[in-house]
């Protein structure tokens, strides 16, 4: 008895599943259906209800996270008011580089 008792149970959740999807369904087509109607009736287009979805957007998310981070306002701020920064744009060269040999020109 207990087995019949639960497969009707079963059943009828089943049921009130089905019918909740079916009235889910039935409200996104009326609502559809209004903008649709709607956008007929004021002569504008109908725009499509879309996701937009970036596969790159989670590369650059992470890519972002793994980049070292600039000074902050606050940091430049507290060099300069302590006197440890260099303001102008160019360096002078001095020859201390190391890692680069020059070449002679080539004349094309």
């Amino acid at each position: 008895m207990f087995n019949f008792l639960l497969r009707v149970v079963l059943f009828l959740l089943g049921l009130v599943f089905a019918a909740s999807l079916a009235v889910a369904v039935l409200l996104l087509a009326a609502v559809w259906g209004l903008r649709y109607g709607w956008a007929r009736l004021t002569g504008k287009p109908v725009q499509p209800w879309v996701m937009r979805f970036d596969p790159r957007g989670g590369f650059d998310m992470f890519r972002g996270a793994a980049r070292p981070r600039g000074p902050s306002a606050a940091d430049v701020a507290a060099a300069r008011a302590m006197g440890e920064t260099d303001d102008s744009p160019v360096r002078p060269i001095d020859g201390t580089v190391t890692d680069v040999q020059a070449r002679p020109v080539r004349g094309d």
